[in-house]
């Protein structure tokens, strides 16, 4: 029996709609929506003070079936720099850890190794720089870590890239590595006209499908919908 399962990357903009209202269980439905089995966020924390999570984990739990990755981090926050890794609870945690990246504004990468019907899947979450000449080495970075991880199973990264042209910048270093899917533009909300939210995989994985999921309660919950991926491991 073939062995797949489904990813999506989905920057929360901090539960900040388009309706100016901060509301998180909407959030959560939309996750709910999407119904992936392993989940990567961005801006899931608040950026001043104690960086609270924007997403309260008794609502995780009480609403979802997801089971946040314990970073280990900040005791309020879901995850490092704002970016979080949610899983099924059918999906095994085991191991998980923060990276630091060369960065101008602060930046960083999550990772968990998750397992999914008995195969252990490297999973990498980031939220990429402003900046085209920073992007770039944030991407070489991460493609090497990624190529390291590789060598011990199938490797998904994903995450809001920030990287507006089609091919070039950020996207040539992953793909001399990765194959970099396209599910579609997916920021603003409102009217898609960014790449700016990306999945990719190694060649341990065949991607099946991907996409953005368009609803109305995914267009006005953040200012990007979420992107997702079906894998099948080869």
């Amino acid at each position: 029996m073939a062995i797949s399962f489904k990813v999506a990357s989905y920057n929360i903009h901090k539960g900040l709609g388009t309706d100016r209202k901060r509301d998180p269980a909407r959030i959560l439905r939309v996750l709910q929506e999407v119904d992936a089995d392993i989940v990567a966020l961005q801006e899931a924390d608040l950026r001043f003070g104690s960086r609270a999570s924007v997403l309260p984990r008794f609502l995780i739990e009480e609403h979802t079936d997801y089971v946040p990755v314990p970073l280990d981090v900040q005791a309020d926050s879901l995850g490092w720099h704002g970016n979080a890794i949610l899983v099924k609870r059918h999906v095994g945690i085991v191991a998980h850890d923060i990276i630091h990246i060369p960065c101008l504004e602060p930046r960083g990468v999550v990772t968990a190794t998750v397992a999914v019907a008995g195969v252990a899947v490297k999973v990498f979450g980031m939220h990429l720089d402003l900046s085209g000449l920073w992007r770039v080495r944030q991407a070489r970075a991460i493609a090497a870590l990624g190529e390291a991880a590789r060598a011990h199973g199938p490797v998904v990264l994903m995450g809001d890239l920030n990287e507006w042209r089609r091919q070039s910048g950020c996207f040539r270093e992953f793909g001399k590595h990765f194959a970099v899917l396209d599910p579609g533009p997916s920021f603003h909300s409102i009217r898609p006209i960014g790449r700016l939210d990306r999945i990719m995989h190694c060649e341990r994985l065949a991607a099946t499908a991907c996409g953005v999921h368009r609803s109305a309660l995914a267009a006005t919950a953040s200012d990007h919908l979420p992107v997702w991926a079906q894998f099948a491991v080869r």
